[in-house]
């Protein structure tokens, strides 16, 4: 599965996956939930945008924490956690092109297929603003940041911390399933992505929870097929949440490109079912 025998054996040192998740859960749900809570306070002082805004902000950034936690005190852990951020080598140019396109592409031709039931063009335009709100900090910065801290702990330690217990295959989807469950305390917080996502109907959100199988597959593919690059599997997840935002994509589009990521996602694993199949 992997490109090396040192890399084999230095992935079975990430062995704790049930600690790491059970945190990964425990902390940032307490924190958003407490977000939540303060959310909905009227009036809305500023004592309560400031409460909202750092649990949040704490609930995003403790799994990469905890992972650093888990990895710091392993000297092999550590110097495996930095040599992946600029490992190009050998990657070929392939996957950098996916990694930078494949939600674009896929969020364009989704709108295009729209356009046969009736859908309007206007979709191919420029947004001009954000369909959420993220309380003290700007969404530009939340649209970068929750990227940037998620894969430092979910390509860091997690994916690979499951995959020491299952083949790629299981643990794309155990974690796809895990994921979108971390991500419901978020649902509570007033004006935030998730709650305006439950209000806009079942059909969207559902399709958010099926959309993370496809995206977890074809980003852990991208993950292994380049040597494990943590800095590419960052740039792919800020991909997919710019260009589904900049946009005026209708949320009907959304789920069309959720059946175009799972072609995609069918045809990989049977392109490279031994990467999938085929336990470490």
């Amino acid at each position: 599965m992997m490109n090396t025998i040192e890399q084999k054996k230095i992935i079975r040192k990430y062995k704790s996956p049930f600690s790491f998740y059970l945190l990964c859960t425990a902390i940032p749900w307490s924190l958003w939930f407490v977000s939540g809570y303060f959310s909905h306070k009227e009036p809305f002082t500023a004592f309560y945008e400031w409460a909202v805004g750092i649990s949040s902000i704490l609930g995003l950034v403790a799994p990469a924490i905890i992972a650093l936690f888990f990895m710091l005190p392993s000297k092999d852990l550590r110097k495996d956690f930095f040599s992946r951020f600029f490992n190009f080598r050998q990657i070929k140019g392939e996957y950098i092109l996916i990694t930078f396109f494949l939600m674009l592409v896929s969020i364009l031709l989704a709108q295009a297929i729209s356009l046969l039931f009736g859908y309007s063009a206007q979709q191919f335009a420029f947004r001009g603003s954000f369909t959420f709100t993220s309380s003290l900090f700007p969404v530009w910065f939340l649209l970068l940041a929750a990227p940037v801290f998620e894969e430092l702990a979910w390509h860091s330690y997690g994916t690979d911390s499951l995959i020491t217990r299952f083949n790629l295959f299981k643990s794309s989807l155990i974690f796809a399933f895990f994921w979108a469950f971390w991500h419901f305390p978020l649902s509570t917080i007033k004006g935030y992505y998730h709650s305006n996502l439950v209000e806009s109907g079942w059909i969207y959100s559902l399709n958010f929870i099926v959309s993370m199988i496809p995206f977890v597959l074809i980003m852990n593919w991208i993950y292994y097929k380049t040597n494990r690059n943590i800095l590419l599997t960052i740039i792919f997840h800020i991909t997919a949440v710019f260009f589904n935002e900049i946009f005026a994509t209708h949320p009907m589009s959304k789920v069309i490109q959720t059946g175009l990521l799972l072609i995609v996602s069918v045809y990989l694993l049977i392109k490279d079912k031994d990467l999938f199949f085929k336990k470490i």
